[in-house]
């Protein structure tokens, strides 16, 4: 009965990481026809790598968590099957997947650097990786800037609404369109959050430390990926040019 139990644990476990890598190679197969299998790559690899982020900082609260899955053009996401207890648990969660995808965008932007010519693919895949995390860091519900920002209040939701309308004016996508009506209900909450309802205190709860703290770090981060974004994005202009 033992050794069957640890069969059938050691099969679930096993088709996890079947889901996770296939749906990795399904992503870069597609995404290698369309861009180039270096590009799909390294692509795929800050994918993974922002997703990790969010997986070790779930781990770290002892939550429990499922393998990345990807899918392409949709990106990828980790399963919470165990919700955050408060607002500063998710926002901590939020934000270790642009953190951390941040530095693996910029570990490629160095080395991209120091390649010269060779490197432009790299700087295209650095340049990936700073704008989504950047666009990941809108503070709309359910993308990472608004779990971040919840810790402070849900009513920032709100200004996450006209950044994705720019957005979709600057560049209608279904994908964004996707993400408005996973937002919808999100937004009203917004509209509708008091603070003061007591369905409200226990969950959005926390010191004026910890808001700064988060605020802090959400700034930071959004000011240092804007940059890096339009620097990056010249590089590529000027790169391009080159004969």
């Amino acid at each position: 009965m033992i050794k069957l139990l640890f069969l059938l644990f050691s099969g679930l476990k096993f088709s996890k990481l079947l889901l996770t890598g296939g749906s990795m190679l399904v992503s870069l197969v597609v995404y290698g026809f369309i861009f180039g299998w270096r590009y799909a790559a390294g692509f795929i690899a800050l994918l993974f790598v922002h997703e990790m982020g969010h997986y070790i900082a779930a781990k770290q609260r002892g939550l429990n968590v499922g393998a990345p899955t990807f899918i392409p053009f949709l990106g990828a996401w980790i399963e919470l099957k165990e919700l955050p207890h408060d607002a500063e648990t998710e926002a901590y969660v939020g934000l270790g997947g642009p953190l951390v995808g941040t530095l693996g965008a910029l570990a490629c932007y160095f080395v991209a650097r120091d390649m010269g010519s060779d490197g432009r693919w790299l700087l295209a895949v650095a340049y990936s990786g700073f704008f989504l995390n950047l666009f990941n860091l809108i503070p709309l519900s359910p993308l990472d800037g608004g779990r971040i920002t919840a810790v402070l209040s849900p009513r920032l939701w709100l200004l996450g609404v006209p950044v994705l309308l720019g957005l979709f004016w600057l560049n209608p996508s279904p994908m964004l369109i996707l993400i408005a009506v996973m937002a919808a209900p999100q937004v009203m909450k917004a509209w509708r959050f008091k603070a003061d309802d007591p369905a409200n205190a226990t969950y959005y709860q926390a010191s004026a430390e910890t808001r700064l703290s988060y605020g802090t770090a959400y700034l930071g981060l959004l000011g240092f990926l804007a940059v890096m974004t339009h620097d990056v994005h010249d590089m590529l202009g000027a790169a391009t040019r080159m004969p």
